[in-house]
């Protein structure tokens, strides 16, 4: 069958898609999810169809295509393609195996991977393999596998450097920006960093939002290992490099049900590990009853999972479980929280202490992992040395930004503060009320939104003195912000 192409001006975020006119797809006994070849030239892809029931976006003789569709096959408007039946891709069997429970094959797993990096599944079909993977939990062979064919369906950095030392937070706690003090004072230390971050999925800000306040953060995976060869370190979004890839389309299907199988999680964060050549590897497991993971029963298995992972694949991993139940730092959002590094690295008073105890206890650990003693001290001394604000300059002018000061960071212009309304002891601080606010404020869409607490759990208090600061660049979103904070109980002091 040939159809002329219409250009819908849709995009999928990543399935292939087309779209019918319901006569014609009657003609071939095609229905929605079936798949077709469409030729134009030399070239074929197989897509995913979808019906149009009507001839008013596609009618007959017509096939509107998505955007990816578009760019993969380089099509115009009025393209006249070939249309013929296709099978639907072999994963979807192993797809079914997964729901009844059985494990999967390295072959199969491969398969699975290769059609997700491909674009060959619609969102439905990984959605179910993600469900599968979420109730019927892979065995540690199954998620070693599922890791090497992350890696293997991707680009890889290649640095010929050792030791090559890597550090990831499971994530969940409000603010907990470590990596921006992190990444300067390992690489002040003279140890490669090539630390790649995520953007936000339901926080705040992600370490690629907060570092974007600062300099680029979206770079190739050349000028990457450019920035990395120059300064030691960088701080890049993951999801402008072509590493792991079926990762960020997993993690897209999980974000809809705030899913996060355990299988996936694990594989995620070692592929990536794994696909920046790193041989040392920090894991921070945050605990808390607002925090990904609850309790420490879930902590020491994670730990252990990591364990028995890293070992295959000949990685030397430390995992740490540290205290989840309460926002760490001050900031919270971009913007806030990349004044918090800058206070820290500067030595400035207004430094947020608590983080900065946590990034020297990583450091510390990084340190004695690549063999190094007294690592509190030496760390302690990178920072105060100003050597660690040097080499955060370095990083973020090699990231095509420039130096500036904590002060010159653009925070909202609409803010309101929250006043305790008796005195006492802050005995818990809600995480997710914290990230709903800062979220509602218009955090991380717009930078200069969140917000910047004053107190922490064990904290005095008394009536009428401040216990957070929100910051809105919009007015809307800024009266919603306020009204939902009133209504929420962010503090609870005793």
């Amino acid at each position: 069958m040939k159809l002329k192409v219409r250009d819908i001006d849709i995009s999928s975020g990543g399935p292939l898609v087309a779209v019918m006119n319901h006569e014609d797809a009657a003609m071939l006994d095609l229905h929605v999810m079936d798949r077709i070849k469409i030729k134009k030239g030399h070239k074929i892809e197989t897509v995913v169809v979808d019906l149009a029931q009507s001839n008013k976006v596609v009618p007959k003789g017509r096939l509107g295509v998505f955007e990816e569709v578009i760019h993969s096959l380089k099509l115009k408007s009025n393209d006249k393609v070939d249309i013929s039946i296709a099978r639907k891709p072999l994963s979807i069997e192993f797809i079914k195996k997964k729901l009844d429970g059985q494990k999967l094959t390295k072959e199969e797993i491969d398969q699975i991977v290769w059609d997700i990096v491909h674009n060959k599944l619609s969102s439905v079909e990984l959605t179910y393999f993600v469900a599968a993977c979420y109730t019927n939990v892979m065995t540690t062979e199954e998620t070693i596998l599922l890791t090497k064919a992350m890696v293997r369906h991707g680009d890889v950095l290649k640095l010929n450097k050792y030791p090559v030392v890597d550090k990831h937070s499971i994530g969940g706690i409000p603010g907990n920006r470590t990596t921006l003090v992190i990444v300067p004072v390992i690489a002040a230390a003279g140890y490669f960093m090539p630390k790649t971050s995520s953007r936000s999925i339901t926080s705040p800000a992600g370490t690629a939002d907060t570092m974007e306040v600062l300099a680029d953060v979206a770079f190739p995976i050349k000028k990457m290992k450019e920035i990395v060869l120059k300064t030691k370190g960088c701080i890049v979004w993951g999801g402008s490099l072509n590493l792991a890839p079926a990762d960020d389309k997993i993690i897209a299907v999980e974000r809809p049900l705030e899913i996060d199988a355990e299988s996936q999680l694990l594989a995620s964060i070692m592929a990536k590990k794994h696909s920046v050549s790193s041989t040392h590897i920090l894991i921070d497991v945050p605990i808390g009853k607002d925090a990904k993971v609850k309790n420490l029963h879930e902590a020491l298995r994670l730990k252990n999972e990591f364990g028995k992972i890293g070992k295959k694949l000949r990685k030397k991993i430390k995992v740490l479980i540290t205290d989840g139940t309460q926002p760490i730092g001050n900031g919270i959002g971009p913007a806030l929280e990349a004044r918090d590094v800058l206070w820290l690295l500067k030595r400035d008073p207004r430094r947020p202490i608590d983080l900065e105890k946590k990034c020297l206890m990583m450091c510390a650990n990084v340190f004695n992992m690549v063999g190094l003693k007294d690592g509190y001290k030496k760390a302690l001394q990178i920072l105060n040395s100003g050597k660690a604000y040097s080499k955060m300059v370095e990083i973020i002018k090699a990231q095509n930004g420039k130096e500036i000061a904590a002060e010159d960071i653009r925070i909202g212009r609409y803010h309101h503060d929250a006043l305790s309304t008796k005195s006492g002891r802050v005995s818990d601080i809600d995480n997710i009320a914290i990230s709903r606010i800062a979220r509602i404020a218009g955090a991380p869409r717009d930078k200069g939104a969140g917000i910047y607490l004053y107190k922490h759990v064990n904290d005095k208090v008394k009536r009428g003195e401040k216990l957070f600061t929100i910051y809105s660049e919009s007015k809307h979103e800024f009266e919603y912000a306020k009204d939902v904070a009133k209504n929420s109980k962010v503090f609870v002091i005793k």
